[in-house]
């Protein structure tokens, strides 16, 4: 500003003026300041930095002067001064949380619980109850809140431990002051979950006391000792785990089998402690395997039985798939038991895993009574086998459903109804794909009798020269058999998947170990990854086909048994045919070609 007056050579500032003389004023570097002004010239002025005291104002500088002395006659009176300090007592438990003043009353909640729900445990729960209700009602200064009950829980997870996390909830409410428990492993086997359940109710003013080890939470050493008595608690979980285990593989090994009755249809607990078949589930049973030998899928089976109001095993109104394929493929109900076809990975989280080879199997034939002979149960595992190598999805109705086959267009023959609303009505079979495509299929249609007739001669065409039809069964079921290729190319893979595991828990360890690119680390790990997952692809697709080879030799077992039985055939029978055939071939002319399990074609 002081500049400008000298540019303008004027006393007193006016914006009028300035606009009029001024045109721009630019500040630059080194305190340069240059005036344009309004004829076109510039006048360049530099300034000087003002210290604050010539900045400042007579009435500032008082005002300042005044602040230091106020400032220092406050610091001698506090030098002088006494000192004096007044103590204000706490009136809450910092723990606690409850008054130090007024007398009140904890509130006071215990917990039981018993890891099975038998008859001898029940006593024990009941005792336990009892107990906790008249041990904190005794006492004056409590006041009864409640006693939280699992019964039948093990203590290894609180997940599913419904009193224990009702309980945990209303102290987080603020409705308990104190919980009391029978000892560390009542509360929990799990060291981490004790810990993590402590220190929270601990922040909340939530005791705990565990009268069997005298401890108290809110003690000062109260944590060291709960951590060393959770980790023996946790461990003394992991010996009873261990032992429950080992008893239940020796009873798997002398054996004795049990079965999950309240969800396994057809069985329930004997008397000596053995599976009793139930007749009138077992009747139900015998149509399920039979309803699928006759041709019907599992879809078809579950339909047919919700349709009937026929309970599941669970007790639930509506059957599923997968159910009836379980019941299907359960060998117990063949009398034999192939036990532990999962197992326990982890004693803590329960966690189970389908047995692919970690820990033992046992297979105890004749354990007991069977519902479905070994020969039917057989043969249903053989047509299940059928069914998958059809290219297409099975969808069967009938025992000829998906085995006749059209010879001009590869698809199957379904049935049709014939004239259905009156007394000509009849069934027929006839190339599914027959009015679909562009030219109409030239195979004829067939009425079961003729498909009956014509097998019932095919068959005693085999019959008439059986020995040979066994003597080339023999040879294709020897070679079927033969997987000494196979477990070679299956023992060389289980060692690559051992040999690479090793490889990716060291990759792993030297990683934590040591310090490594981790581009690098990460190219070894995923190549480890990748190796691994190869060799496991290569052996599901070995394993599959040596099952595969094994369901055909075992068809083509049922069908030299039946070969070998009879010497002349005369009348149609639906287990044989659905043992023997594997398919029949529809030609334009109106020849059938018969394929049986053996491999024999005979043209009928």
């Amino acid at each position: 500003m002081a500049l400008t007056l000298e540019v303008l050579g004027i006393d007193r500032l006016s914006t009028k003026v300035v606009k009029s003389k001024i045109t721009e004023i630019r500040a630059e570097e080194g305190n340069m300041v240059i005036f344009c002004m309004d004829d076109g010239s510039e006048i360049v002025k530099r300034w000087k930095n003002r210290s604050r005291a010539e900045s400042w104002t007579p009435e500032m500088k008082e005002q300042a002067r005044q602040r230091a002395l106020q400032a220092r006659r406050k610091k001698g009176m506090s030098r002088t001064a006494a000192r004096s300090v007044t103590v204000i007592p706490p009136t809450i438990n910092p723990l606690t949380h409850l008054s130090k003043v007024t007398m009140q009353k904890r509130r006071v909640a215990g917990y039981a619980r018993v890891s099975t729900d038998s008859d001898e445990q029940f006593t024990s729960y009941e005792a336990q109850v009892d107990y906790y209700t008249q041990y904190i009602k005794r006492n004056p200064e409590w006041d009864f809140v409640k006693v939280y009950t699992d019964e039948g829980i093990s203590g290894t997870n609180t997940k599913h431990r419904i009193g224990f996390n009702e309980m945990i909830a209303d102290a987080m409410y603020g409705k308990i002051d104190l919980i009391v428990t029978k000892s560390v492993s009542r509360f929990a086997r799990n060291t981490v979950d004790s810990l993590v359940t402590i220190r929270k109710l601990k922040e909340k003013g939530v005791e705990v006391f565990f009268e069997k080890e005298n401890i108290y939470t809110f003690d000062g050493k109260g944590e060291l000792l709960l951590t060393i008595m959770s980790s023996l608690a946790q461990e003394e979980s992991r010996s009873i785990s261990e032992n429950a285990t080992w008893g239940q593989r020796k009873r798997f090994a002398d054996r004795k089998v049990t079965l999950p009755y309240k969800q396994f249809l057809g069985y329930r607990k004997g008397a000596d402690g053995f599976p009793e078949v139930v007749p009138e589930e077992a009747v139900i049973v015998r149509r399920i395997y039979t309803r699928f030998m006759e041709g019907l899928s599992r879809v078809a089976i579950a339909k047919e039985l919700t349709a009937d109001g026929i309970p599941t095993p669970a007790g639930k109104q509506r059957w599923q798939t997968s159910t009836v394929e379980s019941i299907l493929k359960n060998e117990k109900y063949k009398g034999a038991a192939l036990v532990q076809k999962c197992f326990t990975v982890d004693f803590l989280t329960k966690k189970k895993k389908v047995n692919e080879g970690e820990v033992p199997q046992y297979y105890v034939e004749h354990s007991h009574e069977p519902i479905i002979t070994p020969e039917e149960f057989d043969k249903v595992q053989t047509e299940f086998e059928r069914r998958k190598r059809i290219s297409r999805q099975y969808s069967g109705k009938s025992i000829f459903s998906s085995r006749i086959i059209c010879g001009d267009y590869g698809a199957f023959f379904g049935s049709k109804v014939w004239n259905s609303t009156n007394k000509y009505r009849r069934v027929i079979w006839q190339c599914n794909n027959k009015f679909k495509g562009e030219h109409k299929c030239e195979t004829p249609h067939l009425d079961e009798e003729a498909i009956k007739t014509r097998f019932v001669g095919a068959f005693n065409a085999i019959l008439a020269d059986k020995d040979s039809a066994l003597e080339n069964c023999r040879l294709i079921q020897s070679t079927l058999t033969d997987c000494t290729g196979i477990d070679k190319e299956i023992q060389t893979l289980l060692e690559e998947i051992e040999v690479v595991t090793e490889l990716t828990k060291r990759c792993i360890a030297e990683n934590s170990q040591t310090a490594q690119n981790q581009e690098e680390y990460a190219a070894r790990y995923n190549g480890f990854v990748e190796r691994y997952e190869k060799a496991k692809v290569q052996l599901e697709q070995l394993r599959a086909t040596k099952a595969a080879r094994q369901a055909q030799a075992d068809a083509i077992g049922a069908f030299m048994f039946e070969v070998q039985e009879l010497d002349a055939f005369f009348e149609f029978d639906e287990k044989l045919w659905l043992t023997v055939i594997d398919t029949v071939t529809v030609h334009a002319d109106g020849r059938m070609t018969f394929k049986f399990q053996g491999g024999t074609e005979i043209e009928g």
